[in-house]
């Protein structure tokens, strides 16, 4: 029996089974596999382009689509990491997508912000400044609520345990 099995007789709290159940189900794996293929395929794309160039791209350029390639291919190994587990992850995986998704929307962010101010009008490096924090925001947001969802689920798990003993 694994951990994460009830013991004989012992019947596991509803709440826990829900939250289970849903991040055991097809529907939770399919948009990691979408995950997956979206940063695989979006790193391949773009690495074929910068291959494909007929002249050297500037240094900035490549360092654009280096970042972008490394921001894919993150994306494609958490998702293979996530799908590769055979017992529930009490949300591990949203937290790990949350940091994620918070240093993506950062250095995409801080980048867009230097790269408008060099070459744009102030109101456009004020945009992308905008738009940056607000990403940055909604990912640190996402990223609370991923460890707090964390915390509930291994205080669920802790109390059945605490139960069975």
């Amino acid at each position: 029996m694994s951990e994460h099995e009830p013991a004989a007789g012992r019947e596991v709290p509803e709440e826990l089974e829900r939250a289970l159940a849903a991040e055991a189900s097809l529907r939770s794996r399919m948009r990691y596999v979408a995950v997956g293929l979206a940063g695989g395929c979006g790193a391949v794309l773009i690495a074929v382009l910068w291959a494909t160039e007929p002249q050297p791209l500037p240094t900035r350029t490549q360092i654009a689509f280096a970042g972008l390639i490394a921001i894919g291919l993150a994306w494609a190994a958490f998702a293979g990491w996530v799908l590769s587990r055979r017992r529930p992850l009490f949300a591990r995986d949203r937290v790990l997508g949350g940091w994620l998704a918070l240093v993506a929307t950062l250095v995409t962010g801080v980048a867009g912000t230097a790269l408008a101010v060099v070459r744009a009008a102030p109101a456009v490096a004020l945009g992308a400044a905008l738009v940056g924090a607000c990403l940055v925001i909604a990912a640190g947001t996402a990223l609370l609520r991923a460890r707090s969802r964390r915390r509930e689920l291994l205080r669920l798990r802790d109390a059945l345990r605490h139960e069975d003993s």
